[in-house]
């Protein structure tokens, strides 16, 4: 579905990506790991079309992307959740996820995929008419991880959704994810909590210095000696 080949990406003069190289194929739930810098937002942020690439190409479902404007991008059936949300906290949560849909011309659409939202997350369908700006943390992040999905995606690219947050809330959130990969999305998630990512990840890879150090099946990567040593305290 995804493709990455030997992308670079900077910001200003400043090179933030060296040759990065990925793929995940449809339905897989990917995890991208590494300590803070190493390049992991700015991968997302470089396939959203926030960034343009300085080198390398994005293939999505054959078709290059690289260089298209985050408005494209959205419209080809990939959403992004940033770790900043970027919520509109004066806004109810209902009205959150409709802006969400945007793109999604019928209407029948919109209100199904609503109803299985407030499934998926029965805390936000109780909390459907609160404003977004008075929610908890955990609430604030599932909400923009919900109205992520409003769109339909194909692909999701969340940055860092347990960023601030406790750690049974944190269990919620990927909870949640799991769910969303089991509906046929593909997801790329970019987690510091690097133990509890591989534990619920397909595969993942590790960045670091702007390049891919380590690739592998989850498990596998879990029990790299310079994995657990660098990322896993042990």
């Amino acid at each position: 579905m995804l493709r990455i080949n030997q992308l670079d990406a900077s910001y200003g003069y400043l090179q933030i990506l060296w040759g990065v190289t990925l793929e995940i194929a449809a339905g897989e739930f990917v995890a991208l790991i590494g300590p803070n810098g190493a390049g992991k937002s700015t991968t997302l942020r470089t396939i959203a079309g926030l960034l343009a690439p300085k080198g390398g190409e994005i293939l999505y479902k054959g078709q290059p992307i690289g260089g298209l404007s985050a408005h494209k991008v959205s419209r080809l059936g990939i959403s992004y959740v940033s770790e900043s949300l970027n919520l509109f906290t004066d806004m109810s949560v209902r009205e959150n996820l409709i802006l969400g849909a945007y793109a999604v011309q019928d209407k029948q659409k919109q209100l199904e995929t609503l109803d299985f939202i407030f499934e998926l997350f029965p805390r936000l369908a109780e909390r459907r008419n609160q404003l977004a700006g008075t929610m908890s943390g955990g609430e604030r992040k599932m909400l923009a991880i919900a109205r992520g999905m409003m769109s339909n995606p194909d692909l999701m690219l969340v940055d860092e959704p347990s960023l601030g947050l406790a750690p049974y809330l944190v269990a919620d959130v990927f909870n949640s994810l799991r769910r969303l990969q089991e509906r046929g999305v593909t997801i790329l998630l970019v987690e510091q909590r690097v133990n509890a990512t591989l534990e619920i990840t397909d595969r993942a890879y590790v960045l670091e210095h702007g390049r891919v150090a380590l690739e592998g099946p989850s498990d596998q990567v879990k029990t790299n000696e310079h994995v657990r040593k660098a990322y896993l305290g042990f």
